[in-house]
């Protein structure tokens, strides 16, 4: 099916040159979700969802010529019941498609590189430090891709794999309102493969004019870092650090630089994995991840987890299990504090309830429930005052990957 699929769309796109024969592997990729959720709090006006999003991803992956490989995929986003029950024009939706994906990939380039040119996403889903791509299991970002216009080059081998990449980001927005604009961008990361089990990573990061610091905006900000892996059979732990540099002079330190920690832990026991993570960044520190701990506070966030507190940054703790009862089913239980660098007073409380069924390969039903009951201290962006002191939220998706 998916097959055929791949080839109706390689005809329909590209009728002249599917005739020709000129393209090759054509394959069909995206995905659909579909969430509804609801949350119960004391401020109608937090952003929190109330309702269905859906947002489909759809394109199309093929080879033009030898050692080179187009990549196109667009996003069409939409919220249940706002349109007119009759329907709208086709322009109307057709203004609401957005072109998310589109690159080449140069193969083989000088016998020993790789080259991807256009828009493009970058980096891995879960990370708190860079990703550019499309989120899954938030209903409050659903809809929300984020991509880069930009030139990356990769050297690989089985024991090291070497990236460099320049460009700008697109501007992104929810409705009418942007949250994330566009500056010039450019990176570097380095993965070895030191043994079968452990991994090292070492990056760094620069964006031009985008970030201001005491009043001035800087030419230069960023972020530099590494990250080790280890995982041997049934067991992994992560441990990462990252700093940020800032100024007129390329990886330069403010005074009271930005900097993060995180660890991760996790350990398999037959169909039992139990979990651990553990977040500390200070006030200062930004990035451009992803990582969205919690169906409240995180998803909320939406990947700026360092956004917690206003001015003292986050530490945040997560203990978890992953149990499957049975075939096709995988229930998980998280408890979180979250509370600004220091420690300094009573914490945020958050648990989560989250069930995953997977009717096949491509598609999977999620259900969550969860309770974060909000500290008193006001120096949080997630207080008492402005949320109520219980925060309930229920959610239901689909999600359907090809």
């Amino acid at each position: 099916m998916k097959k055929l699929l791949s080839l109706l769309a390689a005809a329909l796109l590209f009728p002249a040159a599917a005739n020709a024969d000129v393209l090759q592997n054509v394959n069909l990729k995206g995905d659909i979700q579909t969430i509804a959720s609801d949350v119960n709090h004391n401020n109608a006006a937090v952003a929190y969802n109330r309702g269905t999003t859906a947002r489909v991803l759809a394109g199309i992956s093929a080879d033009l010529v030898e050692d080179v490989t187009a990549n196109l995929t667009f996003q069409y986003a939409n919220v249940w019941g706002n349109d007119d029950a009759r329907g709208e024009t086709v322009d109307t939706y057709w203004n609401r498609v957005r072109l998310v994906e589109g690159n080449v990939v140069l193969h083989n380039l000088f016998c020993c590189l790789e080259a991807t040119v256009g828009r493009q996403f970058y980096g891995e889903e879960d990370s708190a430090v860079m990703y550019f791509g499309p989120n899954h299991y938030n209903a409050e970002f659903n809809g929300y891709t984020r991509s880069l216009d930009a030139a990356k080059v990769t050297y690989a081998d089985d024991v090291k794999a070497f990236t460099v990449i320049a460009g700008r980001t697109n501007r992104t927005a929810l409705g009418n309102t942007p949250v994330f604009d566009t500056y010039s961008f450019f990176g570097a990361d380095l993965k070895l493969n030191l043994t079968d089990t452990f991994t090292a990573q070492v990056y760094g990061y620069d964006v031009r004019d985008a970030y201001m610091h005491n009043g001035n905006v800087d030419q230069n900000a960023g972020f530099y870092g590494t990250k080790l892996t280890f995982k041997p059979e049934a067991f992994r732990l992560s441990a990462e650090y990252a700093r940020n540099f800032g100024g007129k002079n390329l990886i330069r330190e403010h005074d009271a630089t930005g900097h993060m920690a995180k660890v991760d832990i996790a350990a398999d026991i037959d169909a039992f994995t139990v979990r651990g993570a553990a977040l500390y960044a200070n006030g200062n520190f930004f990035a451009l991840g992803n990582y969205t701990p919690g169906l409240l506070i995180g998803h909320r966030l939406g990947g700026d987890i360092f956004d917690y507190s206003e001015k003292n940054g986050v530490a945040m703790f997560n203990v978890g299990f992953d149990v499957k009862p049975a075939n096709k089913w995988t229930v998980s239980l998280d408890g979180y504090t979250f509370q600004d660098h220091r420690m300094d007073h009573s914490a945020t409380l958050e648990a989560d309830l989250t069930v995953k069924y997977d009717h096949n390969e491509y598609v999977q039903l999620f259900a969550g429930a969860g309770y974060a009951k909000l500290t008193t201290w006001a120096g949080s962006n997630f207080n008492k005052a402005n949320y109520g002191s219980d925060n309930v939220k229920g959610q239901l998706g689909m999600l359907i990957k090809f």
